[in-house]
């Protein structure tokens, strides 16, 4: 099979897994809505930037919740049986792709919940979903590849949280920064360099894990 084929059937692979298995889904879900009732509970109404500070921070620890098990959820075995039909890209491609579609859930629902719940004025909605698109897919990136490093060092959780945060607090400012541009409104060209940023970011962690992964998985 090409590569294309190999990522197709691992992804629908993943999509049948998660649907029968709907519980791991459900919870994640659960864990959106409940962090921002928790979080309307305890502050009623915030300045917008906490608002916006407060929403990627809900999104943040829902993503490493959400992708710390891409890895560790499949035993040796199967990952062996892999080994001997695939390649390394068409698995590391697979997971990112399918760990992104789950964020882009994941962040529609928290996004939905929060502004329903915790109401806040958006000057240019558009851009701010626009923001919470690339940063879905940031998350999705760099998490699925820190989750294999992890997943080999013995599935440590702690590493997991260790590897993810310096490489996602850059992500997380400049997504703070372009989308309070968002939210006060302003001419979409002063957004311009923190998109292209995010969206480089992307590009390199995407070609890091197709170089690095093969390595990881051969042992």
């Amino acid at each position: 099979m090409n590569l294309f084929r190999q990522v197709n059937v691992l992804l629908q692979k993943e999509i049948r897994l998660e649907w029968r298995s709907k519980y791991a889904l459900n919870g994640i879900l659960l864990y959106v809505v409940s962090t921002v009732f928790v979080c309307y509970q305890a502050f009623k109404s915030v300045h917008p930037v906490i608002w916006n500070a407060l929403f990627w921070i809900i999104l943040l620890f829902t993503a490493i919740n959400a992708i710390a098990k891409s890895f560790t959820q499949e035993s040796k075995g199967r990952h062996l049986y892999y080994y001997t039909l695939v390649s390394a890209q068409a698995v590391i491609l697979s997971k990112i792709i399918y760990n992104m579609l789950l964020m882009l859930l994941l962040a529609a629902v928290a996004f939905f919940s929060y502004s329903t719940i915790f109401k806040n004025e958006i000057g240019d909605p558009t851009l701010y979903f626009i923001t919470i698109l690339i940063g879905s897919i940031s998350f999705g990136t760099t998490l699925t590849m820190v989750s294999g490093i992890s997943a080999k060092a013995g599935s440590n959780g702690t590493l997991m949280a260790i590897l993810s945060f310096p490489v996602l607090i850059p992500v997380i400012i400049v997504l703070i920064k372009l989308s309070k541009n968002a939210m006060d409104g302003l001419e979409r060209s002063v957004s311009y360099d923190e998109i292209g940023v995010l969206l480089a970011i992307n590009l390199i962690v995407i070609t890091v894990s197709l170089l690095l992964f093969p390595y990881i998985w051969k042992d």
